[in-house]
C-alpha cells in the first residue's frame, strides 16, 4: 500500500475562535484517534493536496512534533460554500488490528457481453473492506471476462485473500448492459 507523509504541529488551543484562525493562516484542524491518546493537531493545507484529491488510497505517516504515528484518512469536512477543507479525522492503525476502509475497484479483461454489442458499466467504484493493514491491497482487481450481455457480478460473487468485505451481498459492482444498438440487431435477427 502505498504511504504518505503529513507533518504537523500540536495544538493547544482547541474551539470556534482558534479553529477560524488556523484556517485564515492556511492551517486545517486536524485529530487523531484510535491509539494510546487523541491528539489534535495542524497542518498545511497543501500538504494534503496529495492525498485528498485522488482516488488512490494511503497509509499516512503523521509527523506530529517529531513524534511518528502510522494513520488512514478517515473523515474529511468541507465548507458548505466554497468547498474548502474544515477538518480532518485520522485513524491510528497498527499491524495487529483491522482496520475497514473503501478500496477502489478495478475491472480487468473484455466482457463477453461487450463483444456481443453490450455497454459494461461500473456500478460501485469502491468497496468498505476489513483486514490488516498489512493485507490492504492499492485496488481490487475484478476479472470481466466471462460477463455476459445483461449479467452482473455482485458482491457476493467475489473473494479477496484476508479481507472481509463489508458492502451488503446483493449489491451490484459491475453489469453488461444491452445497448439500443444491441437490442435492435436482436429484433431485426428475430424478424429473419
Amino acid at each position: 500500500m502505498k504511504t504518505i507523509e503529513i507533518k504537523g504541529s500540536v495544538r493547544s488551543e482547541l474551539g470556534k475562535k482558534a479553529t477560524r484562525e488556523l484556517r485564515k493562516n492556511g492551517q486545517v484542524p486536524c485529530v487523531v484517534y484510535g491509539g494510546e491518546s487523541v491528539t489534535h493537531f495542524t497542518a498545511p493545507v497543501e500538504a494534503f493536496r496529495g492525498l485528498i484529491y485522488t482516488p488512490n488510497i494511503y497509509i499516512v505517516d503523521l509527523v506530529i512534533d517529531g513524534k511518528a504515528r502510522k494513520a488512514i484518512l478517515k473523515d474529511v469536512q468541507y465548507n458548505c460554500v466554497s468547498d474548502a477543507i474544515e477538518h480532518i479525522d485520522f485513524l491510528e492503525v497498527n499491524d495487529k488490528k483491522p482496520v475497514s476502509i473503501s478500496i477502489p475497484v478495478k475491472l480487468n479483461g473484455l466482457a463477453e457481453g461487450v463483444r456481443q454489442g453490450g455497454k459494461l458499466v461500473l456500478k460501485l467504484r469502491k468497496i468498505r473492506v476489513k483486514g490488516l493493514i498489512a493485507k490492504l491491497p492499492d485496488i481490487l482487481d475484478i476479472d470481466v471476462t466471462d460477463l455476459g450481455l445483461g449479467k452482473a457480478i455482485k458482491i457476493q460473487d467475489l473473494n479477496f485473500d484476508g479481507l472481509e468485505l463489508l458492502e451488503a451481498k446483493n449489491v451490484v459492482v459491475a453489469t453488461v448492459k444491452m445497448t439500443r444498438a444491441a437490442v435492435s440487431a436482436a429484433a431485426t435477427t428475430e424478424e429473419k
